[in-house]
């Protein structure tokens, strides 16, 4: 596979910083926060057991929120280094298909579906 052209890295970084842009306009649910998206009001089981469900779900959320984040900037710092769509783990070009589906990418589609297997 190729390296990027100028104008795909250009068009990729343009992306990511959408992307993130998005992310950080969205209100970030707190993890660790002290109180609770969904507080109990009711005493039943079946109430306190969507509470908790509700709560769990929120938490999940916030986790997923953070780590696409994380996973957009270090994308964005690796264009400003130059390691940008190369593979992490074996340095070859990520292909330009994979990096339009998922410019956060780190790995080539090689590397990625032996890491999955594992």
């Amino acid at each position: 596979m190729e390296p990027l052209t100028p104008e795909q890295l250009a068009l990729l970084k343009t992306m990511l910083e959408q992307r993130l842009a998005a992310l950080s306009r969205v209100e970030e649910p707190r993890p660790d926060a002290g109180e609770l998206p969904v507080e109990e009001v009711e005493t039943s089981p079946l109430d306190r057991a969507t509470v908790r469900l509700l709560n769990d779900l929120s938490r999940e959320a916030a986790g997923h929120h953070s780590a696409e984040m994380r996973q957009l900037r270090q994308a964005l710092a690796r264009i400003e280094d130059g390691s940008y769509g190369y593979c992490e783990e074996c340095g070859q070009p990520i292909g330009a298909s994979r990096l339009l589906a998922r410019p956060e990418a780190r790995l080539c589609i090689d590397c990625q579906t032996r890491a999955e297997r594992r």
